[in-house]
């Protein structure tokens, strides 16, 4: 296996991050819709207050890619909640684990987050199966959470404590 390296997205990524939220495989599986603009993932990736973005990389290719949100209020800044996507090509080879271990590290350690949050449609069991193995459990399941292909899917809430 070839060594994935994780680092802070930069304005030259956001084609490659583009190309990966538009494989349908990806996109059915998150709250995005088909065809994403270069206008979004350029704004996306601009600097905002809270937000961290993480890409993982095999060699010059960014393969999957990582968005922490921490939370503004006073009363929440605690608490993180993130989106996570990996390439079609490179699922099941340990890129998710790659992210996942260097944003659980960043906010355990970095950003002063107590609980880190994800919401993720019930059939989706490979990360349902990543979030616990990183001690994230299911705190409860809402009802008709998205549309997905002209029909509501449920998503389950979870969440890890440090």
């Amino acid at each position: 296996m070839t060594e994935i390296v994780i680092r802070h997205a930069e304005t030259k990524d956001y084609d490659a991050i583009r190309q990966i939220h538009a494989q349908p495989e990806v996109y059915h599986n998150t709250l995005q819709v088909p065809h994403p603009s270069s206008e979004m993932w350029q704004a996306r990736l601009a600097e905002q207050p809270g937000i961290k973005q993480l890409v993982a990389c095999v060699g010059d290719r960014v393969v999957g890619h990582l968005c922490i949100a921490v939370a503004q209020r006073p009363r929440r800044s605690h608490v993180a909640d993130f989106g996570i996507c990996v390439d079609t090509h490179w699922q099941n080879r340990g890129v998710a684990s790659a992210l996942m271990r260097t944003m659980i590290d960043m906010c355990d350690n970095w950003l002063r987050v107590e609980r880190i949050e994800l919401t993720v449609f019930i059939d989706n069991a490979p990360a349902i199966a990543v979030y616990k193995k990183y001690g994230f459990e299911i705190e409860g399941t809402g009802k008709k959470y998205g549309l997905r292909n002209g029909e509501y899917v449920d998503a389950y809430f979870m969440a890890r404590m440090k």
